[in-house]
């Protein structure tokens, strides 16, 4: 007989330290979360009951934080797990520690992460060593992979991170949808003002501070242009100290612990799946199969269409992965998408972010009973996807959960090549700004005669200057030496 797995414990902690060599590590910081995630239940006991300790890896040092954890909270035979990189691993992890409760495995697991990105930048101007602790050993099990998705195609051209990519998906999908570029500021300007709105009444959110669409498009000190059409604002806040924890079991531990049912969250459904892993192998960098169709397939596993969901919470590492997912999934982008406020307001502790959408979701399910949330979540370069669906109200029947990877893997990708010299066509670009605000290079993906798709840089300074005023997508253009000219 299965059981039924429930979240009956979340926490989320920050600190806003001046002095960094006087604050906590990411470490301390899991611990704290973890024993609030415990008290939040109501049932301090779940600390030692707990047969597995699962934390989500993050830019630090240790090696098995699991195992300190475990130790730390007076559990120290617990399995102790620890995941790659990549945003869709908390998701991924409730997903697989849902399985774990329901086929038996374990009935408490413990799930958390931190990030001081913060303070690690604090320290980096200043010269200041953290000495942040090692946690040595080796996990006793790896949730996922590590998989390198830079492709050959993108090498070499300094290619490689996200606020390069997301720019180039933001700038494909204006000219898929046939937008001029102020119509493109315009949505996108209103869609993060809404999130801003959100996080501005969110206890837990880094920014509690509302942005007019005006505010977010004008460049300032505080806004400098990043990558085009992205000012800072529109980009992921690493640059914040939080922490998080979810605890769950089965509804048997439960009862038997004496947690209260208004406490108790149930997973209903659960699916992941990825994208090509290369960007240069993706059909089009406007649509994400792997949303699509995994997103789909979890909401039919927990019985609920699009309108039958009362909270969203869509990963917003950058616009355009909001309104992608929302596209494939078929939400409405004039309706909330966030329950947090997303990365730029309510934080982006790197990997660990859908930790603290999945606590908020959480908090924000108990206060309407019945209400039913979606989580999506997203790793690389919105190329590995995660989806879970939540209520208090029990499911129907026992949790669910596919992998959809043989459906994704069955849809159209491009071959790419990393030489070559002749005429190509502009599929997409964007315009790296350095320090100063002004245009410092352009970095292009280009479509050949059959189909292929290079890659190129450019560095005329009036071909830039244009870039960010002209649509470019669809130009043609000639390479030579992985240089494109006009």
């Amino acid at each position: 007989m299965s059981e039924t797995p429930i979240l009956v414990g979340v926490a989320q902690v920050e600190q806003r330290i001046d002095d960094v060599s006087q604050g906590q590590e990411p470490l301390a910081m899991m611990i704290d979360a973890v024993r609030q995630a415990a008290d939040d239940a109501g049932c301090p006991q779940l600390l030692s009951e707990a047969g597995s300790v699962r934390v989500i890896r993050g830019i630090w040092p240790y090696a098995n934080p699991a195992k300190a954890v475990a130790e730390a909270i007076g559990n120290p035979t617990a399995e102790t797990v620890l995941t790659p990189y990549g945003g869709n691993f908390v998701q991924t992890t409730v997903n697989q520690s849902a399985l774990d409760i329901r086929d038996g495995v374990h009935d408490v697991v413990i799930i958390t992460g931190a990030e001081c990105g913060r303070s690690q930048a604090k320290a980096a101007r200043a010269g200041i060593d953290l000495q942040w602790s090692e946690a040595p050993g080796t996990p006793d099990r790896f949730i996922g992979e590590e998989v390198n998705m830079r492709g050959e195609a993108e090498q070499g051209l300094g290619l490689g991170r996200p606020i390069q990519h997301y720019p180039m998906f933001e700038n494909a999908l204006r000219h898929h949808l046939g937008d001029t570029i102020p119509q493109q500021m315009q949505r996108i300007s209103k869609l993060w003002a809404g999130f801003s709105e959100v996080a501005a009444k969110n206890p837990h959110a880094w920014i509690r501070e509302a942005k007019t669409p005006q505010e977010l498009l004008t460049i300032s000190p505080e806004n400098r242009p990043v990558s085009f059409p992205y000012p800072k604002l529109m980009n992921s806040n690493n640059n914040v100290d939080q922490g998080a924890a979810l605890i769950m079991c089965s509804t048997t531990k439960a009862q038997a612990l004496g947690i209260p049912e208004s406490q108790w969250v149930y997973p209903w459904a659960g699916t992941d799946a990825h994208d090509t892993y290369a960007v240069s192998n993706r059909d089009n960098f406007y649509s994400s199969p792997a949303i699509r169709i995994a997103g789909g397939r979890c909401l039919e596993l927990a019985g609920l269409s699009v309108g039958e969901l009362d909270l969203v919470d869509v990963y917003s590492c950058f616009p355009v992965a909001v309104q992608v997912a929302a596209r494939e999934i078929g939400l409405d982008l004039n309706k909330p998408l966030t329950v947090t406020g997303g990365l730029t307001f309510a934080g982006g502790p790197l990997n660990n972010y859908v930790m603290h959408s999945i606590a908020r979701m959480v908090e924000l399910l108990r206060e309407a009973p019945s209400s039913k949330g979606l989580i999506t979540a997203n790793g690389g370069y919105l190329t590995k996807h995660a989806f879970g669906v939540y209520s208090t109200q029990p499911p129907s029947a026992s949790y669910q959960h596919e992998d959809l990877q043989k459906q994704v893997d069955a849809t159209p990708t491009r071959e790419a090549v990393k030489e070559y010299s002749g005429p190509a066509t502009v599929e997409s670009y964007t315009v790296m700004f350095g320090p100063d605000g002004k245009p410092a290079i352009g970095h292009l993906s280009c479509l050949l005669d059959d189909g292929v798709r290079t890659w190129a840089n450019c560095e005329d300074l009036d071909v830039l200057a244009a870039m960010i005023t002209e649509e470019f997508c669809g130009k043609p253009t000639r390479l030579h030496d992985r240089l494109a000219s006009f």
